[in-house]
């Protein structure tokens, strides 16, 4: 369990790292969607280090739930005020809704569900060889 709070770790500053490294290499729509995606990706890393042995599934739907309920919240014109006076704000809660965000998000989970659910997989069929079985 450690070791998956560790690698959740790991993977939230690389996700943060290529979210800032996104925003200032790329432009339009690549910066936009491709920042969209890698968001719900830091908020399934987060469903992570909070509950290591969550299922791959169970941790991609969160993720995507949450990312669709900030971008929802959205609509209230909240984030767009708090979001003018402070940059965390807009980096948290965006400022404006979009339906393609939706989208992107789900991309993201997706993307999140195939890996954790491989890396997943992966462990039990190193444990099973370690115990002599056969992989399943």
């Amino acid at each position: 369990m450690r070791g998956m709070r560790w690698g959740a770790a790991a993977v939230g500053l690389l996700t943060v790292l290529a979210g800032l490294g996104l925003r200032a290499a790329a432009t339009g729509v690549v910066a936009k969607y491709g920042g969209d995606a890698l968001y719900t990706v830091l908020v399934y890393v987060l469903v992570v280090l909070v509950a290591p042995k969550v299922r791959p599934g169970r941790a991609a739907v969160m993720a995507l739930l949450v990312s669709w309920g900030v971008e929802f919240f959205q609509m209230t014109g909240l984030p767009a005020r708090w979001s003018a006076e402070s940059t965390a704000a807009r980096l948290v809660l965006g400022s404006t809704f979009n339906v393609p965000d939706l989208f992107w998000y789900a991309v993201g989970a997706w993307c999140c569900w195939v890996i954790h659910r491989g890396f997943v997989r992966g462990s039990w069929q190193d444990a099973d060889r370690d115990r002599g079985g056969e992989p399943t």
